[in-house]
């Protein structure tokens, strides 16, 4: 089983950069796609009625903002079982930040953390209170016995391996001790960061500004990420991230299981 995930920054704006015709080449099981910007009635034929990808989607309540989907390919076992739409908080499914899908004895959770701001408290602490509610339900899931998949654009580098220049954004939102220290309670929790156990190294990145020759330069910083439970530990295959793919400022991350 192959997911990926990919924040696209405006599914319009991504399919006039070419998003259908890398969605034509994928061999992915599961998209799970974040800041998709639209309305269900706002997309195109092309993407609503698409051939190889049936779409569930979450815009958020306000136009142009924020929301996610869950593309399926037609036909793979992978389909799930049910999708929902957020995790019982009504604040957070105004804002389109989380799609739920069973698939048999996991679940995966497609995710968009909100954006921090240092000059912002209470965008901050929606952020904060958005990442404890999540890491709230996944461990009620644990409690169960599930294994969860965490798919998404985390909107935190972790780790000062994970952004190109950790000691000029210390203050930076994205890379604050308290975001910092939320996402690792996930790990503290039961999860694993695949991709970064394989790649203990520094140098890869998934967002990148616009500013400066960012990308070009690989100024970059790793906000989007699989968390993976510890139960699931053995099937997972590989992880990866593939800058290769332009489209948006962001670029599309994988992650294959048994």
């Amino acid at each position: 089983m192959r997911i990926v995930g990919w924040n696209i920054n405006g599914v319009r704006s991504a399919i006039e950069r070419g998003f259908l015709e890398w969605l034509a080449s994928e061999t992915a099981d599961l998209v799970c796609l974040q800041e998709v910007k639209a309305a269900t009635a706002d997309l195109p034929a092309s993407l609503r009625d698409h051939p190889r990808y049936a779409a569930h989607w979450h815009p958020a309540a306000r136009p142009g903002y924020s929301g996610v989907a869950l593309l399926v390919r037609r036909g793979s076992p992978a389909e799930p079982f049910w999708v929902d739409r957020g995790f019982g908080h009504a604040a957070y499914e105004e804002e389109g930040r989380t799609l739920v899908a069973e698939l048999g004895d996991l679940l995966l959770v497609g995710a968009y953390f909100p954006k921090g701001y240092a000059d912002r408290p209470d965008r901050l602490a929606f952020k904060l209170a958005y990442t404890r509610d999540l890491l709230a339900w996944i461990r009620a899931r644990h409690a169960e016995g599930r294994g969860v998949v965490l798919c998404g654009d985390l909107n935190v580098a972790r780790t000062e391996l994970d952004l190109a220049h950790p000691r000029e954004n210390r203050r930076t939102s994205g890379f604050l001790p308290e975001e910092r220290a939320a996402v690792e309670d996930y790990l503290a929790a039961g999860m694993f960061d695949p991709f970064r156990e394989r790649h203990p190294e520094s140098g890869h990145y998934t967002w990148w500004t616009h500013h400066a020759d960012a990308r070009a330069r690989n100024l970059g910083w790793r906000i989007d990420a699989f968390l993976v439970s510890e139960v699931l530990r053995a099937r997972v295959r590989d992880a990866t991230i593939h800058p290769e793919v332009h489209g948006s400022d962001h670029c599309p991350v994988a992650l294959e299981l048994a």
